[in-house]
C-alpha cells in the first residue's frame, strides 16, 4: 500500500474501537478518524425534521466616511456557548458570539470593515491549555498582519482589530480560527461563519434579500451527553456522523415558487461533498471563491470540498405546493459515510400569494470593472499563460510519516525566523503553478492565501482542465487522489504599502495542524509583519451589547 493511502479493508485490518461510540482509529497509517455519535435513540436528530434557520447578520456598531474613504466596525466576541443541536441535549460550542455558526457579515465594495474580535474564551471543549485563536478572513486580499497568520495568536483575555480593504468584486467569504496546531479543534467546535462582500453587478444579476441563502454545510459526532466527540490526533482527516446546515442537523427548509440563490460553504474538517438534488434536476452555478462566473453552468452535482464556497441557482417555479425536494451528498473517495451522511437538507415548496417570479437564470454574468486595474490588475477570469513569467510546482506528499508541501512543514518554516518562503512573486505577476498530489491515495484541498486562480489543466492534458463547476477564480483547489492540477494566478495587492508573507496549506484541518503549510511572499519579505506589524492587545473593554439585523422567520 502506498505511504498516504488506506482502503476500508486495511482501515479495519489496523482499527481499534475505542468505547462504545464506534470510534476508529487508523493503525500504522495514521489515515483517518471516523466517529459515530454515542447518542441514545432519543437524543439522536431525524433527518428533516428540525426547520432550516440563517445564522444572524451583524450590524455594525459605527459606520461614516473619513478621509480614507466609507467604513463599518464591528465588534465580535469569542467565547463559550449552549448550542441546541440535538433533541433533549445541549452542545457546548466556542463561537463568534458564542453562537455557531457566527453572525454573517456583510459589507459593499469599497467600504472598509474594522473587526474587533475579543478572546474571552474559557476551557476548550477539546483539549487542556490555553485556548488562543487567530482570525482568518478567508477570500480577502487582506495585508498579512490582518490575513490570520497561524502565529499571530490572541491569547484569552486579549482582542485583535483586523482591518479588512474590501476591494475586491462581490463574494462569499467566510472568517475561521487559523491559530497554529489548534484550528481543526477551534473551527471544529464553532469558530466558523460567513462575510458576503457585494457590489451593484453582483446585486443587479442574482437573487437578493430572502432569495440569498447562506448555506454552511459542516459534520459532527456526538457523545451520549451532547457533547462534540472528536480525535485528530496524529491522523489525516476526521469525519463525523451528523451532517449540519448553518447548525442544524439535516434540516427542512420551506421556499416559494421562485428562482433561490443558494451561498454554499463546506466548513467540515475533513469531508468532502458532491450535492445534488434529490430529483435529478440541475443547479446553476453562478459564483465560485472567488465571485461571479463569467459563464453560468447547468451541473448535475458538484464536488466540494472543505473551505470552497459555490454558488449556486435552483429555479422552483416548477414545482406546486406541497413538493419534497432533498440535497443528497453522493460523497467522493476518502470520505467514511454513515446512514445519514447521504442526505443534506430538504426542500418544501409552499404557496406564494405574491406575483410570479419574472427573474430570467442568465447565461453570462457582467461581473463589472477589475479593481486597480491601472496598477496592471487583470480579471482572473482574463488570465491566458502566456502572461505568466514564472512556473513552478508544489508537490504534496507524506514523508517519513509527516504531510509536507515540496518537503517541507511549517516547523521548517518557524526554525527560520518565518524568512523561508516558496516563492517571491512582485505584487501584479503573474505565475503558474503546478499543484501535485503526490501523497498517495488522500485528496488534498489546498488553499492559497491572498489570491484569486483559475484552472488551467488537470494532470498536464489539456482536455482535463477546469470542471463545469469551477468556471471562476478559485482559492482553494480540490487536489483528487494522485492529481496535478495547474493554476494560472496574479499576485493582486491592491494599492499603497501591501505585500509581505502569506500561507499556503492544505485545508483538511487536520492536515494543516499536522504543519502541511509553508508561505510565500510578494514584494519584500518582510513588509507589513504578519505577527508584529499589528499584535494582540490587551482586552479591558467591556463587551458590548450585539445587535443583528431583522432575520427571516424560521424555517425560510
Amino acid at each position: 500500500m502506498t505511504d498516504g493511502m488506506v482502503t476500508r479493508r486495511g482501515l479495519l485490518k489496523g482499527a481499534l474501537a475505542i468505547g462504545g461510540g464506534g470510534l476508529i482509529v487508523a493503525g500504522a497509517g495514521g489515515e483517518v478518524v471516523a466517529a459515530s455519535s454515542s447518542l441514545a435513540a432519543k437524543n439522536t436528530p431525524t433527518p428533516y425534521t428540525n426547520m432550516f434557520r440563517r445564522p444572524p447578520v451583524l450590524m455594525p456598531t459605527e459606520q461614516g466616511v473619513d478621509d480614507k474613504g466609507p467604513f463599518h466596525r464591528y465588534r465580535l466576541t469569542q467565547k463559550i456557548g449552549q448550542a441546541s443541536i440535538l433533541p433533549g441535549l445541549t452542545t457546548k460550542i466556542a463561537g463568534y458570539n458564542g453562537i455557531f455558526p457566527g453572525p454573517t457579515i456583510k459589507v459593499p465594495q469599497g467600504t472598509r470593515a474594522e473587526v474587533r474580535i475579543a478572546n474571552a474564551l474559557g476551557a476548550h471543549p477539546l483539549y487542556k491549555g490555553e485556548f488562543s485563536t487567530v482570525t482568518h478572513l478567508h477570500g480577502s486580499a487582506s495585508l498579512p498582519q490582518y490575513d490570520g497568520y497561524a502565529n499571530d495568536h490572541t491569547r484569552p483575555g486579549h482582542a485583535k482589530t483586523y482591518r479588512y480593504p474590501n476591494w475586491q468584486q462581490a463574494r462569499t467569504m467566510w472568517y475561521h480560527d487559523h491559530n497554529h496546531r489548534t484550528t481543526a479543534k477551534n473551527a471544529f467546535v464553532g469558530l466558523a461563519a460567513m462575510y458576503h462582500l457585494s457590489d451593484p453587478y453582483e446585486r443587479a444579476q442574482l437573487p437578493q434579500g430572502e432569495f440569498d441563502v447562506p448555506v454552511v454545510v459542516s459534520d459532527m459526532a456526538f457523545k451520549s451527553d451532547g457533547s462534540v466527540k472528536f480525535d485528530g490526533e496524529d491522523n489525516a482527516g476526521f469525519m463525523g456522523d451528523v451532517i449540519l446546515v448553518n447548525g442544524v442537523p439535516w434540516p427542512k427548509m420551506r421556499v416559494k415558487p421562485r428562482v433561490y440563490r443558494f451561498r454554499f460553504l463546506v466548513s467540515s474538517i475533513s469531508r468532502s461533498y458532491r450535492f445534488t438534488l434529490g430529483n435529478g434536476e440541475p443547479v446553476h452555478v453562478v459564483a465560485t471563491d472567488g465571485g461571479m462566473t463569467p459563464k453560468v453552468n447547468a451541473v448535475s452535482s458538484w464536488r466540494h470540498a472543505p473551505a470552497e464556497r459555490y454558488e449556486v441557482l435552483i429555479d422552483f417555479r416548477k414545482y406546486k405546493p406541497g413538493t419534497k425536494i432533498e440535497l443528497k451528498n453522493l460523497s467522493n473517495k476518502n470520505n467514511e459515510d454513515y446512514g445519514n451522511t447521504g442526505k443534506v437538507m430538504q426542500f418544501e415548496v409552499v404557496a406564494d400569494t405574491a406575483a410570479p417570479d419574472p427573474y430570467v437564470i442568465p447565461k453570462t454574468l457582467d461581473l463589472g470593472p477589475q479593481p486597480f486595474a491601472n496598477l496592471g490588475a487583470i480579471d482572473v477570469n482574463r488570465l491566458t499563460p502566456d502572461m505568466a513569467t514564472a512556473r513552478r510546482s508544489m508537490r504534496l506528499e507524506r514523508k517519513h510519516g509527516i504531510w509536507t508541501v515540496n518537503g517541507e512543514t511549517w516547523d521548517d518554516v518557524e526554525k527560520t525566523g518565518f524568512q523561508r518562503v516558496f516563492a517571491k512573486p512582485k505584487p501584479y505577476d503573474v505565475e503558474i503553478w503546478d499543484l501535485v498530489n503526490e501523497s498517495g491515495g488522500w485528496f488534498h484541498p489546498l488553499h492559497i492565501h491572498l489570491i484569486d486562480g483559475k484552472i488551467i489543466g488537470r494532470n498536464n492534458t489539456p482536455n482535463r482542465q477546469a470542471y463545469a463547476w469551477e468556471g471562476g477564480g478559485k482559492d482553494v483547489f480540490y487536489l483528487g487522489e494522485n492529481e496535478t492540477v495547474s493554476v494560472l494566478m496574479q499576485f493582486t495587492t491592491g494599492g499603497g504599502n501591501a505585500g509581505g508573507r502569506y500561507m499556503v496549506h492544505c485545508h483538511n484541518l487536520i492536515h494543516e495542524d499536522n504543519d502541511m503549510m509553508i508561505q510565500f511572499a510578494v514584494g519584500d519579505i518582510n513588509a507589513n509583519d504578519p505577527i508584529k506589524s499589528d499584535a494582540a492587545y490587551g482586552d479591558t473593554e467591556p463587551e458590548q451589547p450585539v445587535v443583528y439585523a431583522p432575520s427571516y422567520p424560521l424555517g425560510t
